[in-house]
């Protein structure tokens, strides 16, 4: 049978994928890397382990312990785990971050590909399995854009892709074409809360693959927390990018957006 390993992160996506190989017949052995993984992740997994994100030389050992030779990663694992302290990273984490010539996400997770390649283990698309949780373009929920909005998610894709290319983030919040938020360090979610806030209602948020996105690592993902995220700071539309966006639980996030009136787009 054929084996693939999932470093997971928090979110939805990580059951998704695992629920969608072992249809296929595939067994997942997945690594639970930071605290708040779901729950569901085990009981759809061939074998869980639970290791530190920052604990490189475990994670490679119980993979190859596994048999696996290859990996997908999926789910949130933002860099503020390691720069805060509260990853502890060992000696192999150390010396692949010590030899970095910066800290942006693509050099980060470039370097953890090379790693795992030295140990035999290649790294898939993130979507290889799970295209189907990418919608194409359209509006998917009841109430579709209203004309300033749209202009925003306009202007806030423009904006998001510049940050992209410079691989800051993917997300921006806006209101009447100005940036309230850009999401950097502290992932999606804060920066929808933070930039709703500052707008004091009527955010739009804008979520955007990069220029030039690698399809192995940080392919973008909306899910029930973003939505969440919105309602709490009042923002009232979400645009991101078709085809290239993973949407886990499209059902739940879109009821969840039609019961507060927020529009979504695929554009």
């Amino acid at each position: 049978m054929r084996k693939v390993g999932l470093l997971a992160g928090v979110g939805r996506l990580p059951v998704e994928f695992a629920r969608a190989a072992s249809g296929m017949g595939i067994a997942v052995i997945s690594v639970k890397l930071v605290p708040g993984v779901d729950e569901d992740l085990a009981a759809v997994s061939a074998k869980s382990y639970d290791i530190s994100v920052g604990e490189l030389e475990r994670i490679i050992t119980a993979l190859k312990e596994e048999g696996v030779l290859e990996v997908t990663m999926l789910g949130k694992v933002t860099k503020e785990l390691i720069f805060s302290g509260c990853a502890v990273a060992d000696e192999r984490m150390k010396r692949l971050l010590g030899g970095l010539k910066d800290y942006n996400d693509d050099t980060i997770m470039l370097a953890f590909v090379r790693e795992l390649a030295t140990e035999g283990i290649g790294v898939l698309d993130q979507t290889a399995l799970i295209r189907a949780l990418m919608p194409g373009p359209g509006i998917l929920t009841n109430r579709g854009p209203t004309e300033s909005e749209a202009e925003d998610m306009d202007y806030g894709f423009s904006m998001a892709k510049e940050i992209g290319a410079l691989d800051i983030g993917q997300t921006v919040v806006v209101k009447d074409k100005a940036v309230m938020a850009v999401e950097a360090i502290e992932g999606t979610d804060a920066c929808i809360r933070r930039g709703a806030k500052l707008s004091r209602g009527g955010a739009v948020v804008a979520k955007v693959a990069k220029p030039n996105q690698d399809m192995r690592f940080d392919v973008p993902g909306v899910g029930q927390d973003t939505i969440k995220a919105m309602i709490e700071g009042g923002a009232t539309a979400l645009a991101f990018e078709a085809g290239k966006t993973l949407l886990a639980e499209r059902d739940k996030v879109i009821s969840l957006a039609n019961e507060h009136g927020i529009t979504i787009v695929a554009k």
